[in-house]
């Protein structure tokens, strides 16, 4: 028989509260279920709710709540309300009621105190992320992404959700996410991609900052409350959103004459697709074009986004400045820096029959900050950026890790990951991987790379494919041989472009990559079987229906990848089912 309940009432509510924050996937599920084991477990039957606090898992809030519903519950029932008992005084035994003493030679006992409605700081970062999330519909059944909560947060924020707002720091805006999460004004649900959405408690909190602004006359939430603020004289000519820190808002207008050349920006129709024939013996005859030594300067190419902080833009390029190294700053279709030959007569190549004036060597560098470079493992960035780097036709690739400071708890969760996607780096995909301490250590190490590089090919003859024989097909088994054969800087940006000239076969690899734990080199081997995806769904279609069609095509992958020799390119049981889930 089971044990009779002390206090029925109140434990029922607590259950109502387990539930509400099991289908809303808040953080305060533990809390309320502890407080629910503890007084279901206790044989004393309580007077009040605010007695409940000698209990493990009853706060001061969590009492209150509960003296609100009781409260509730007496009025719509017609009963008294019960006292709640002052705590013991000398003089006075515990327990004594507030109302004992009829003269009134005691105070009366105080209100509970209502707590306060949460009101974020105008423009701070849970500001911003409430009127994001309020873009979406309240009945809508599933939230959004982080990346699509951020484009919708960002113009209502003056700090970046991207980039911290200093150096010694790796706190952006979107650490607010925390406290939302914490306060129960937002939920999190989904694995691997994480999708947020306003609670009740946040939909009101998030109707009330529109009321707000409504009524004050600042900007609503629709639009971006800069364009209320009086906003600062620009004599550079230069428009720059001040919320934007990783600064993709450079690659427009702003981006145009960093590097003194006025080079125009968009290569798009630099290099053709081709027909589609990597035959060797269908490869064009050529004669490349000489650059003779003396003819050229070896120069570091900056991506302008590298910025140390969101209020110092320029210091890694005037540290490198410092040290003698002048970087040409533009925006790079990939990597974040690499080195050219760049010609001293600016109309050779285009007398030769390429364009620019610049031809890119085989060294280029990928930089990450750890707390990046965790983040672009969790999302996919990380393996479709080292994909990219190896349809690039770059012999030498550099990472370069800045180890900055974490917390314990942060680095030690993650500790494993990194060590394991540094190691396949190294030993898989053949990269070169420089750690190192802060941004200056980073400048130092490219200062050197660069005289480095200036002696090594300064003295030699450069040969240059044309780029009218280049195409996106033939480019890798035209320079893959020719250890000295280079192109110029608009045929690579053309190459290397992440939307122009991509193939079927491109973006059937991407596609097969957007699974989790398919890795490149697993996308190649199911893409060797299959060859497009057309034909990968219907053989996925071909197993049939019923049980044993299910399981046949969840096999599907398996079957072919399964007994590979190579672990790394093996397909085992468990993602051939979630593979064939997603593409069936």
């Amino acid at each position: 028989m089971a044990a009779k309940v002390a206090n029925p009432l109140l434990l029922g509510w607590v259950q109502e509260w387990v539930d509400q924050a099991r289908e809303r996937n808040s953080k305060g599920l533990l809390t309320y279920k502890n407080a629910y084991a503890a007084l279901k477990a206790c044989p004393i039957t309580f007077g009040h709710p605010s007695e409940l606090q000698q209990l493990k898992g009853f706060g001061p809030k969590l009492c209150d709540r509960l003296t609100e519903e009781l409260k509730q519950h007496c009025e719509e029932n017609g009963l008294p309300m019960p006292k709640r008992k002052r705590p013991s005084k000398a003089g006075q035994a515990a327990g004594d009621d507030d109302d004992d003493d009829d003269e009134g030679t005691h105070r009366p006992a105080k209100k509970p105190r209502k707590a306060k409605p949460y009101v974020p700081t105008l423009r701070s970062g849970p500001y911003a992320l409430l009127l994001g999330l309020s873009s979406l519909d309240e009945e809508a059944a599933i939230g959004i992404t982080k990346d699509q909560l951020i484009q919708e947060a960002q113009p209502h924020c003056d700090s970046s959700f991207t980039a911290p707002k200093d150096a010694n720091s790796y706190y952006t805006a979107w650490s607010s996410m925390k406290t939302l999460l914490d306060k129960d004004l937002v939920s999190e649900k989904g694995r691997p991609t994480r999708r947020y959405m306003l609670t009740d408690e946040g939909w009101e909190v998030a109707r009330r900052i529109k009321n707000t602004t409504t009524q004050t006359g600042r900007a609503p939430p629709n639009q971006s409350a800069q364009s209320t603020r009086p906003q600062p004289i620009n004599l550079t000519g230069d428009h720059e959103d001040d919320c934007v820190e990783h600064d993709d808002a450079v690659d427009g207008p702003r981006n145009m004459g960093l590097d003194g050349a006025g080079e125009e920006q968009n290569y798009a129709n630099v290099v053709s697709v081709g027909n589609g024939s990597t035959d060797t013996s269908t490869l064009p005859d050529f004669r490349p074009i000489r650059l003779a030594p003396g003819t050229f300067t070896v120069e570091l190419v900056l991506d302008v986004r590298e910025i140390r902080a969101k209020t110092d833009r320029d210091y890694m390029r005037d540290a490198l400045s410092q040290k003698g190294v002048d970087p040409i700053m533009r925006s790079l279709e990939l990597g974040d820096a690499l080195w050219v030959a760049k010609c001293k007569d600016s109309n050779f190549l285009s007398r030769a029959g390429a364009e620019g004036d610049e031809i890119v060597l085989d060294w280029i560098v990928e930089r990450k900050r750890l707390d990046d470079l965790i983040g672009s493992i969790k999302d996919g960035r990380f393996h479709e950026q080292k994909f990219r780097l190896k349809k690039s036709g770059v012999k030498n690739v550099i990472y370069i890790v800045e180890e900055m400071r974490m917390d314990a708890e942060g680095l030690s969760k993650y500790e494993e990951m990194v060590r394991s996607a540094i190691a396949s780096t190294q030993v898989v995909n053949g990269y070169f991987l420089k750690k190192t301490q802060a941004m200056d250590d980073t400048v130092r190490y490219l200062a050197r790379m660069t005289m480095l590089l200036k002696k090594q090919y300064e003295d030699k003859t450069l040969l240059v494919i044309p780029t009218e024989v280049l195409t996106a097909q033939n480019y890798l088994p035209l320079v893959a041989p020719n250890d000295s054969h280079y192109i110029t800087y608009p045929a690579f940006a053309s190459l290397s472009s992440k939307s122009e000239l991509m193939t079927l076969r491109d973006l059937y690899l991407k596609m097969l990559m957007c699974t989790r734990q398919v890795t490149g080199e697993r996308a190649i081997e199911i893409q060797k079987r299959w060859k497009t995806p057309s034909e990968f769904m219907q053989a996925l279609r071909d197993c049939g229906e019923g049980s044993q069609g299910d399981k046949k095509r969840r096999e599907l992958v398996f079957s072919q990848l399964g007994a590979l020799p190579v672990q790394r390119k093996k397909v085992g049981k468990i993602l051939s089912q979630r593979i064939a889930d997603i593409w069936s």
